[in-house]
């Protein structure tokens, strides 16, 4: 006797187990943070989670510091600075901040603002003794300082990765032939946001003409040391590279030290607390008459400080999905508490770094790794930390529940391409299918099917070719497979299209 098949039973069921299967490997659950919790509960806590993230994501060292009140409250170091040598990374490690970089600039440049030698709204042209930017034809529409320091200028990324990095001692083009190479308009000043290397390199080179000064020395005497950035330094990192951890690469391999010709956009070494101290520096009240309780005011009054916090730019595209505005050198967000927010990233060879900050409150987090595959990780200890701060979850978080969806669609893919495979298995072995690719049966169907099959073996044959790809960053296990998954089910499509059924 055939008893009915219950709904629960069969290949729904086993969709329902593979799926959860592949949520847990994904790491979306975590312990629980209470928020508002004591210092060293939350502390605790990271003790725990961090190094079982950099376990499951196999990011090799990290160091954290929490930032409360507009001071620093607690920094710690895990995992290995030489994994090879099983060298331990320590709180003092200096690190390659790469684009938290740009906020400290911004800092500098306010800093000439503050002083009278600068206008942000005036033609940068105006300071660069010179050189020649790429609106020099179009009078009407200038690149200001403004636009610079707002990733609105219209200029490019630049060289990244292996094209902007040189062997220490191996010759390297000057700064402005280094800029001179990519400094070109890609779109109208003023026009939208577009991420830039070139444009705060370029306010490099207005900063040396305006103080006549070597950029690495003012930003030293007029951010990093009145900051209490005691060893952070632009540059420089020839004396230091021995001491320095490894980056890492996304496969692992160590990544040998290099530097880069200009320094402003992410030429910064510094260690967690130096970061710590800047964040803390980044507190400001919301009442536009309040001094300011720290440090900062030895470099910009709190009126500057909250000029670079201001919205100067809406944000579009990938960018948008974690950030509201770009200000002058920082991006920015409000939390669901209403609360703004402000941080920034970085993203080098073998390097990955974070920092966000409440400047109401004076309360931020500093997480820097020496390796690529940090993303996932990251987006985790923010949920986390931004759970227990109480201001509600960062939009960086998102990527916790994006690494969420993107298994659960592999494992879609996989099933359905399974369920594919094993029909077509059957139909083969009972012959309701043959070997025909030239039959006419459904030949639009399977015509349909064949060139998807052959559109998606293309792209992941260009993807592999390629040397970087956001979206392996962003989701460094995920990604690959994903990437295998679409294979095996562009395989099946394929099949499908060869193995048409036979005419009854």
């Amino acid at each position: 006797m055939r008893y009915p098949r219950s709904p629960m039973t069969g290949a729904p069921v086993l969709v329902m187990i593979a799926l959860v299967a592949m949520l847990r490997a994904s790491g979306c659950t975590a312990p629980a943070v209470d928020p508002g919790a004591p210092l060293d509960r939350f502390t605790a806590h990271l003790d725990v989670h961090v190094p079982q993230l950099m376990d499951r994501y196999a990011v090799p060292g990290a160091t954290l510091a929490l930032v409360r009140d507009g001071a620093v409250a607690w920094t710690s170091a895990y995992g290995y600075a030489d994994r090879e040598r099983n060298r331990p990374m320590m709180v003092d490690a200096v690190f390659r901040v790469e684009s938290i970089s740009k906020p400290v600039t911004a800092w500098g440049v306010m800093r000439l603002v503050e002083e009278g030698r600068i206008d942000l709204d005036a033609p940068a042209a105006r300071y660069l003794d010179g050189f020649a930017l790429p609106d020099a034809d179009d009078a009407a529409r200038p690149i200001t300082v403004r636009h610079l320091l707002s990733n609105s200028a219209g200029l490019p990324l630049g060289p990244v990765g292996p094209d902007a990095e040189y062997a220490p001692g191996q010759p390297m083009p000057s700064l402005q032939d280094y800029l001179a190479l990519s400094a070109r308009r890609v779109q109208a000043p003023g026009a939208g946001f577009i991420y830039s290397n070139v444009g705060f390199n370029t306010l490099e080179l207005l900063v040396e003409a305006v103080t006549g000064r070597d950029f690495a020395a003012y930003m030293a005497d007029e951010v990093l040391r009145p900051l209490g950035m005691d060893r952070a330094r632009f540059g420089g990192a020839e004396p230091l590279h021995a001491a320095m951890p490894l980056g890492y690469e996304r496969d692992g391999t160590p990544v040998p030290p290099y530097v880069y010709p200009a320094l402003a956009a992410g030429g910064l070494l510094a260690t967690v607390e130096d970061i710590a101290r800047f964040v803390a520096a980044e507190r400001v009240t919301s009442d536009p008459q309040a001094p300011s309780d720290t440090t900062n005011r030895a470099v910009l009054t709190p009126a500057r400080i909250r000029a670079l916090h201001q919205p100067q730019v809406e944000i579009g595209g990938l960018f948008g999905v974690v950030a509201d505005a770009y200000g002058l050198g920082h991006f920015i967000e409000t939390l669901p508490g209403g609360q703004r927010a402000v941080w920034h990233g970085g993203q080098g060879h073998g390097w990955m770094t974070h920092f966000h900050a409440v400047p109401a409150t004076g309360d931020g987090i500093v997480i820097l790794t020496n390796s690529e595959r940090s993303w996932p990780l990251m987006a985790r200890v923010l949920r986390d930390w931004s759970q227990w701060s109480g201001g509600g979850a960062v939009q960086f978080s998102r990527i916790v529940h994006a690494t969420t969806a993107l298994w659960g669609l592999v494992g879609l893919i996989a099933l359905t391409a399974l369920g594919q495979a094993i029909r077509l298995g059957r139909g083969w072995w009972r012959g309701r299918r043959r070997w025909a690719p030239l039959a006419r049966t459904a030949r639009f169907a399977r015509g349909l099917q064949a060139a998807m099959a052959i559109g998606v073996i293309a792209a992941l044959a260009w993807s592999l070719a390629q040397p970087y790809l956001f979206v392996t960053s962003i989701f460094p296990i995920a990604a690959p497979w994903a990437g295998i998954t679409l294979l095996v089910g562009a395989l099946v499509l394929a099949l499908s299209a060869l193995l048409p059924r036979r005419a009854p």
